[in-house]
Order: C-alpha cells, then sequence, then structure tokens
C-alpha cells in the first residue's frame, strides 16, 4: 500500500497527538509491571504447569478488568459491535501466541527465541509505516528500533549463539512474533466506537484465559489448576498487576501513540525482568546486562521522543 493510499487509524488523544510525558509515563507503567509478571512466574516454576499459569493469569486479570467495568456502571459482557475486536485480539496477543511460544521453547533454546522475539517492534514498526498515515517510519525511529534490538542481543548474551531447534520451532517462534505484531496493529485500527482501551483488556483477557483455560483441560486436566493453591499469592499479583493492570495501559498507549512507540515494551520489559531478579532474588547482575539495559532506554528514548508522521528526527 502506498502513502498516499495508506489509511488513518483514529485518534483518541486529539490531532496533536500525545504528549511525551504520556509516551514515557505508559511505556514505564507498561514494562514495569509486564517485567514483574516474570518474578511471579519463577516463583511458580517447577511446581505449576505453563498452560495454568496462562489460564489463571488471563482469567484473573478478565475478573479484575470486570469488576473495574462494573464500577464505571457498564456490562463486562462484550457488545455486539465490540465481539469480533475482543475474539481478535484475544487470539493474536493472548492464547495463540502463548501456544506457540511454549511449542517454540520444547526444542529452541531462549536466547534465540528472545532474539526472534526482539524482532518485534521492528516488524510492528513496518506494517505500522505501510497502515498509518502517522506511524511513517523516521530515520530517528529506525535507528532507535535497531538500537533497541542491539542491546537485548547484549543483555541475552551468549545465549543468542545457543543452538537447537527444529524448523517448526523456528517458524512457530516467528508466528509468535507476527501475532504479537498484527495484534498491535490490529488495536490502533480500531473504531473509536469499540476502542475503549479498559473494554479492549477486558476482552482479550476474558478470550485469552478461556482458551488457556480450555487447553489445560485438554492436556493436564483440573489437576494442573488446583496446583495453583500453594502459590496463590504469586498467582493473585500476577493476574491483577502483571496482566491486568498492564494490558490496559498498553491499550490506551497503543490508541494514543500509535503501534510503534508501544511496541518498545518489548525491549524494555527483559531489562525490567533482569534488574527484578537482581532486587528480589539475589540474581548476579553481569556487566553486559548493565551495557545492555543502557542500550535499550537510549533506542527506546529516541524511538519515544521522536516526531510523529515520519518527519525527520
Amino acid at each position: 500500500m502506498s502513502k498516499s493510499t495508506a489509511t488513518t487509524a483514529p485518534e483518541p488523544s486529539g490531532s496533536a497527538g500525545p504528549s511525551k510525558s504520556f509516551i514515557v509515563g505508559n511505556l514505564a507503567a507498561c514494562s514495569l509491571l509486564w517485567g514483574s509478571s516474570y518474578l511471579f512466574i519463577k516463583l511458580m516454576a517447577g511446581d505449576v504447569a505453563p498452560w495454568a499459569i496462562a489460564a489463571c493469569r488471563g482469567l484473573l486479570g478478565a475478573a479484575t478488568l470486570a469488576l473495574f467495568v462494573m464500577a464505571r456502571g457498564q456490562s463486562p459482557l462484550p457488545r455486539r459491535h465490540e465481539l469480533r475486536h475482543w475474539l481478535v485480539l484475544g487470539t493474536c496477543n493472548g492464547w495463540l501466541p502463548n501456544v506457540l511460544v511454549a511449542y517454540a521453547l520444547i526444542q529452541l533454546a531462549s536466547g534465540p527465541a528472545a532474539m526472534i522475539q526482539a524482532a518485534g517492534p521492528l516488524v510492528t514498526a513496518l506494517f505500522a509505516h505501510v497502515l498509518f498515515l502517522e506511524e511513517q517510519l523516521s530515520r530517528r525511529r529506525l535507528v532507535g528500533i535497531l538500537v533497541g534490538m542491539a542491546g537485548v542481543a547484549i543483555l541475552v548474551g551468549p545465549r543468542v549463539i545457543e543452538g537447537g531447534g527444529t524448523a517448526l520451532s523456528l517458524l512457530a517462534m516467528v508466528g509468535a512474533t507476527l501475532s504479537y505484531a498484527c495484534a498491535n496493529l490490529y488495536t490502533r485500527a480500531v473504531p473509536p466506537r469499540a476502542g475503549d482501551p479498559i473494554r479492549l483488556a477486558l476482552g482479550q483477557q476474558m478470550v485469552s484465559g478461556t482458551g488457556a483455560l480450555l487447553l489445560t483441560l485438554t492436556v493436564s486436566g483440573w489437576g494442573a489448576l488446583l496446583a495453583l493453591a500453594p502459590h496463590w499469592q504469586a498467582a493473585l499479583a500476577l493476574g491483577v498487576f502483571a496482566t491486568a493492570m498492564p494490558v490496559a495501559f498498553f491499550m490506551r498507549l497503543i490508541r494514543a501513540a500509535g503501534p510503534t512507540r508501544a511496541a518498545m515494551t518489548g525491549y524494555l520489559v527483559p531489562a525490567v525482568a533482569v534488574a527484578m531478579g537482581v532486587l528480589v532474588l539475589g540474581e548476579t547482575l553481569e556487566l553486559r546486562q548493565v551495557i545492555g539495559g543502557c542500550i535499550i532506554l537510549a533506542g527506546v528514548f529516541l524511538v519515544s521522543t521522536a516526531p510523529a508522521g515520519g518527519r525527520a528526527g
């Protein structure tokens, strides 16, 4: 699609666009909250099946958002014009990539998997450049995205060159990355009538959690869910603080600032996860991780502060 025929997605925040403080604040909130999910998952790892963790996370996130929606005097059930959007987002940003990543990591080492997923912001930016007039990929944005990818590579470190994996596992990881990118782009294009960020977040978690629950029951049965009981504090924190809240912030960020900027959370979340591992779990912080984190921050700064609409900067 040429630039002359590209579509302009609805801009809830007005023609002037969101302020830099809005973008940076929401990026920070999303990254800090999502980054904490690794900590809560580690506290359950080995005792609870990943399918059950995904189901618990999605359903608790949906329940939290449903309570918030009801407190606003609205029904948590989908309206007719919202149903399609909820199904698409719950699939593309929920159960489908979760299944693909889980399958890929059975054989694929974590280093290559992390780098494939780190390509997500670049893929999102390239498609957004074609689809949305206000998302033209300026030199500053492109440099920031590539700098962020380099930072992730340094953060992951030696694991980048780990081997393993079949062609199918590689394709599964690529598929997950594309699925996330499609969800980001789709969120930006949802019409204003169905584009309330809180309701989009609610719908995504309802569909994602239900899909993961059905998968858990099919693969592992009810026993996998019962294994969550001893870890109810970590599960509750994962569903409320590390899922419901960041998803709501993320939807708001995409709707106001566009998918290119919002996708930079993909670089920030690993850095936050490393920092929390050091501060809470007592993990060792290496010099390359400090350098990688600083480079990631530099890349995110370039993208988040770049002018909208492809102006040079």
